[in-house]
């Protein structure tokens, strides 16, 4: 490294990133929070460029492949802490997405297609047993003395277990989502595809309970008129957030002793408890909403031929 203070990358290199940026959001539909991931590990990338006294022009194969050391090993200018495999793969990939990009675009050299993909983590993700996923919601009353708020929290820890979505897809949700007599639930994913997921007769309960009991009282407490679209309701009648999302499990987790989670740990064990019953992988596949297969194969050593369920025969609360 040539120096461990904060270094500003080039504005060039800063425009480059802005119209690789703008392609994903016009051109490839990427999510806002995939946006904002992408951003900061560029971000990352064009800083560790600027304190080895490069940018996107002079850069080279070799300087690609010192980077990833760094990554691994850590220093002050990639974050000051070794990062996991999984980590590494992630920031190459927007770092091979964006040279891939500036390359078509300006005619530079891609320096990076020769460097080989970091391979990522391939353990499974750890997941809740069924009774901690009980005591996790158990932890959220819904009983006559439970509050407006008790009653959201509730319906998003059992849609988040019931349905295997992730946070945002469960927090951008809005009324008109939910199909209650066919116990459907429409989601826009990454990219804003939309996929039908269903949900089970729990999760279906919790959310009629917080609708009648609770979301028109949390409604009525915003001064500025609440979110009329908006399925899950804040304390002052705004779109609950993704971050008061994650506050929500992980103190409904302690309250529950088992630790620390996030929502990501229902998706986790949606995912394991519907393999493990048996549920096809590919059926698994749709419902998390993975373009690929071997995405969902992370969660089972078992193989495809040998799962043969589907959800509703599988999930523990379907």
């Amino acid at each position: 490294m040539s120096g461990d203070g904060p270094v500003e990358p080039s504005d060039a290199d800063r425009r480059r990133a802005r119209a690789w940026m703008r392609h994903l959001r016009t051109e490839r539909g990427r999510s806002a929070n995939t946006l904002s991931n992408y951003h900061r590990d560029v971000e990352r990338y064009l800083c560790w460029l600027a304190a080895e006294g490069r940018d996107m022009t002079t850069v080279t194969t070799p300087d690609i492949e010192r980077f990833v050391v760094d990554l691994r090993r850590g220093c002050p200018v990639t974050g000051g802490r070794p990062l996991a495999q999984s980590s590494v793969a992630r920031i190459l990939s927007a770092v091979r997405g964006l040279h891939k990009f500036t390359a078509k675009e300006s005619g530079l050299p891609d320096v990076v297609a020769e460097v080989p993909m970091a391979p990522g983590r391939r353990d499974l993700p750890k997941a809740l047993t069924t009774d901690q996923v009980l005591r996790l919601i158990g932890a959220c009353p819904d009983g006559e003395g439970a509050g407006p708020l008790d009653l959201r929290d509730r319906a998003l820890v059992e849609l988040l277990y019931s349905t295997g979505a992730r946070i945002s897809e469960v927090t951008d949700l809005d009324r008109d989502d939910i199909d209650r007599n066919n116990g459907l639930l429409r989601v826009r994913g990454k990219g804003g595809k939309e996929r039908i997921l269903p949900v089970g007769a729990p999760a279906l309960d919790a959310l009629d309970a917080y609708l009648t009991r609770a979301r028109p009282a949390l409604a009525q407490r915003s001064r500025h008129g609440a979110d009329a679209a908006a399925l899950l309701l804040t304390s002052r009648g705004g779109r609950l957030s993704r971050q008061a999302g994650y506050k929500i499990v992980s103190a409904a987790a302690e309250r529950a002793g088992i630790g620390e989670i996030s929502p990501h740990s229902l998706r986790h064990s949606f995912a394991t408890h519907l393999l493990t019953g048996g549920a096809d992988v590919r059926v698994v596949q749709e419902l998390l909403g993975h373009s690929s297969v071997s995405t969902t194969q992370i969660y089972t050593k078992v193989t495809s031929d040998l799962l043969r369920e589907t959800w509703a025969e599988s999930h523990p609360r379907a």
